[in-house]
């Protein structure tokens, strides 16, 4: 039998689908270590405040603060799934490690000449930053509405904990960038960086736990099914059969004592 011919309509789709995979930057051509260390001397350039930040550069289609941050956002799994969902929403990464930012930086270059550049992934960018230390230089108080901390470094060692992203410190500072109703969204597959987060977030006086139904019936299903699948992390743990522990964390208000 002869090679059966494809119908030059699926010939044209194939041909662009090549054309997209061939624009988009490969992650082996970006090495990088894992983890890098948030208490050394990185050489960055931080503005002084946020509204030394030029938006335009990040978002030229809608120039503005973002309303959402993904702190350590590895490869941009969270960020690419957000940006179709929500259009009119801007969305900010921030990575330390200089090969990865780089490679997020690029694939969402990549992505904005694509066919539907117009509509998705004009409302994604990210920083190289680290968020440990100058997080209040980026969002001003109240900004955002919701804050991302997706399979952080687990720390395993106890003279390391030191180092991880939720601490009784930092978390004022994401008290501070939140607004009052915003979310804290925190997944991990290590059981004790989960006690962990979620033990510091009950403790402190102005967050309050959300279950994932609430989130749900709330609307945010599309962005809690996110914080669970769309990070090389979570696809990860997937195929190894992993466990996943989500914790989410309100941002209130509590009232000030005359």
């Amino acid at each position: 039998m002869g090679k059966r011919k494809r119908p030059p309509q699926q010939r044209e789709d194939r041909r662009g689908q090549g054309q997209e995979r061939q624009l988009l930057p490969q992650k082996k051509h970006y090495r990088q270590r894992a983890h890098a260390n948030p208490f050394s001397d990185h050489s960055l350039d931080y503005p002084h405040t946020p509204d030394a930040v030029d938006w335009a550069v990040h978002f030229p289609a809608s120039p503005g603060p973002p309303e959402f941050a993904d702190v350590g956002c590895g490869f941009g799994g969270l960020l690419i799934a957000l940006a179709p969902l929500f259009p009119d929403l801007r969305i900010l990464g921030l990575e330390i490690r200089v090969q990865v930012s780089q490679y997020v930086q690029d694939r969402i270059a990549a992505l904005r000449v694509t066919p539907d550049a117009a509509t998705h992934y004009q409302n994604i960018s990210i920083v190289r930053a680290n968020a440990m230390k100058f997080l209040p230089n980026y969002f001003a108080k109240h900004s955002l509405s919701g804050i991302f901390f997706l399979f952080p470094d687990p720390h395993f060692k106890q003279r390391k904990h030191k180092a991880r992203i939720i601490s009784p410190t930092l978390l004022a500072e994401y008290a501070y960038a939140l607004r009052p109703g915003g979310i804290v969204y925190t997944i991990t597959d290590v059981r004790d960086l989960h006690e962990w987060m979620k033990s510091h977030l009950e403790a402190f006086p102005l967050f309050e736990a959300v279950s994932e139904d609430e989130l749900r019936a709330e609307g945010k299903g599309p962005v809690v099914d996110a914080v669970y699948t769309s990070t090389e992390e979570g696809k990860k743990v997937e195929r190894n059969a992993g466990e996943k522990w989500l914790a989410c964390f309100r941002r209130i208000e509590v009232a000030r004592e005359e």
